[in-house]
């Protein structure tokens, strides 16, 4: 009998009220993660990730749907009961360089953590679990003595980290966490994302526009274009056999190593609508190739195209 999920985000809805109109930043998102795996969220910039990955955490109050992490419905929460489940999932910071407050050692800024959840005897208690975090993600101990400044951006991301493994959390969302590094470095810290998952079993959001990365990294891709999902499924079916004419086009943009490579490219026209005028039917008609007046008129539903892998789309197979 398989088991039940650990997060299951159903119909998740995020609406933000301006004076321009109503901003529809997700709409209508449902997915799955079981324990221990990871999950590539991917898109373009604007198309909704940073705010699902909020909008689950309760960082931001979704408008509508569901979320139930391990059994328990997370909008029914009060504010002590959110702040008990809030050591259970924790969130990765895309800028390292902002993301820890310059005026505070490291060991205040991975210890506010402790503080505030009440993990460990003041003291000597918690300065040791602070050095044992950083020897964890591959600092020294005697660091947590420093400032943020003094630390390279690899580095800083590495003490984000630690900060969000201080409270033993089981599910994470880092997002974007390694868009900001070298690339050289942006491998040692996927590396290290992948130990941690290995000996904690965590279970990870991984927010990323880079499909390689999410490649490496992650078990399922999740597809989001203007707030809403594209296609979802096993990473290796996705990238094998992508149906959905977006996640083609954003695979083919993906840099291949061999400058004698043949490919073919599937260039997308235009930008992103407008989250405050979406188009009618699929939001990406507009700039879809395969788009005629049936996408106009109805949302796609998403339907499977294999035994792991789904997509939203009127024209599955014709193209």
């Amino acid at each position: 009998m398989p088991h039940a999920p650990l997060l299951s985000v159903q119909g998740l809805t995020k609406t933000f009220h301006t004076a321009a109109g109503d901003v529809h930043a997700i709409k209508d998102v449902s997915f799955d993660m079981a324990r221990g795996s990871v999950i590539g969220l991917v898109g373009e910039s604007g198309s909704g990730k940073t705010t699902l990955g909020r909008a689950i955490l309760r960082l931001i109050e979704p408008t509508s749907g569901s979320v139930c992490f391990d059994g328990t419905e997370l909008a029914t929460l009060d504010r002590k009961a959110m702040k008990a489940m809030r050591k259970r999932m924790q969130i990765i910071f895309q800028d390292p360089f902002s993301s820890l407050n310059p005026r505070m050692k490291v060991r205040d800024v991975i210890g506010e953590a402790l503080i505030a959840h009440a993990i460990g005897r003041p003291g000597a208690d918690r300065r040791d679990r602070v050095a044992a975090l950083l020897e964890e993600v591959g600092l020294n101990g005697d660091h947590m003595t420093r400032y943020p400044h003094e630390f390279s951006g690899g580095q800083r991301q590495r003490i984000g980290i630690a900060r969000a493994l201080a409270v033993d959390p089981e599910f994470i969302v880092a997002d974007e966490s390694v868009s900001a590094l070298d690339v050289s470095v942006q491998a040692q810290v996927l590396n290290l994302m992948q130990d941690l998952r290995d000996k904690r079993n965590l279970t990870i959001l991984f927010i990323a526009h880079d499909l390689s990365v999410v490649e490496y990294l992650c078990d399922q891709v999740v597809v989001l274009y203007l707030g809403r999902i594209t296609e979802n499924g096993a990473a290796e079916a996705v990238y094998r056999a992508p149906a959905h004419p977006y996640t083609r086009a954003l695979l083919s943009a993906v840099p291949v190593p061999d400058p004698k490579a043949t490919r073919n490219r599937q260039i997308l026209t235009g930008d992103i609508p407008s989250p405050l005028n979406p188009p009618s039917g699929c939001v990406f008609r507009t700039r879809c190739r395969y788009a005629d007046d049936d996408c106009a008129a109805q949302v796609p539903a998403i339907r499977s195209v294999g035994p792991d892998q789904a997509a939203a789309c009127h024209k599955i197979g014709q193209f």
